[in-house]
């Protein structure tokens, strides 16, 4: 080792911490880990690849709700709220959200109400990492039809998806009954805040 070249000793020391945090995603994940990586890789992307990786996982986990309780906005319920403050209330929420990183898209199917008996019901109440905390470039995106379900998929095809994504999806399905492509109802995503260096 001591008449290594220098660059042949960072290159070692390199490896030694790839494999290292591999290790301890592996533990983290219980085993469960199972990350592609390119072969063609350079050996520091690779690195930062898998200190992201363990840094993500040692995070702990949060809601959007907690996130909010934790600044000390309140969430009351829907019912308690007429529609001025229903708005009021909603745009308060993505804003903090916002503020955390956590950013809401595809809105435009629901009507302000709609969208705070969802947010409140169910959303904010979804458990991700606490990616803020880990790395300032780290965003949660809550997409309201992202669940895969047929409804969802259905409401995309219908609002959201431009011409070339429809004409695919058939491609690919070709007896899916299509629905006419429509505005949606109601125009708030452009108005909502989102990540500094995109989606």
């Amino acid at each position: 080792m001591a008449d290594m070249h220098p660059d042949d000793l960072e290159k070692v020391d390199r490896e030694i911490r790839i494999n290292e945090l591999k290790e301890k995603a592996r533990e983290l994940t219980e085993g469960k880990m199972h990350a592609m990586e390119s072969e063609d890789a350079p050996p520091e992307i690779l690195e930062a690849f898998w200190q992201n990786v363990v840094d993500i996982e040692s995070a702990g986990w949060t809601s959007g709700r907690r996130q909010l309780q934790k600044d000390g906005v309140a969430l009351p319920p829907p019912e308690e709220l007429d529609d001025q403050e229903v708005t009021e209330k909603l745009w308060d929420v993505v804003r903090r959200l916002a503020e955390h990183s956590t950013f809401i898209y595809q809105t435009n199917h629901l009507s302000d109400r709609q969208l705070y008996e969802e947010l409140w019901s169910e959303t904010l109440n979804e458990e991700f990492p606490e990616m803020y905390e880990v790395s300032p470039t780290g965003v949660y995106v809550i997409d309201m039809l992202g669940s895969g379900s047929e409804e969802d998929i259905y409401l995309h095809l219908k609002y959201y998806a431009d011409d070339e994504y429809r004409a695919s999806w058939l491609e690919d399905f070709p007896d899916y009954e299509m629905p006419p492509k429509e505005k949606p109802p109601f125009d708030r995503d452009r108005h909502m805040p989102a990540p500094p260096h995109g989606w």
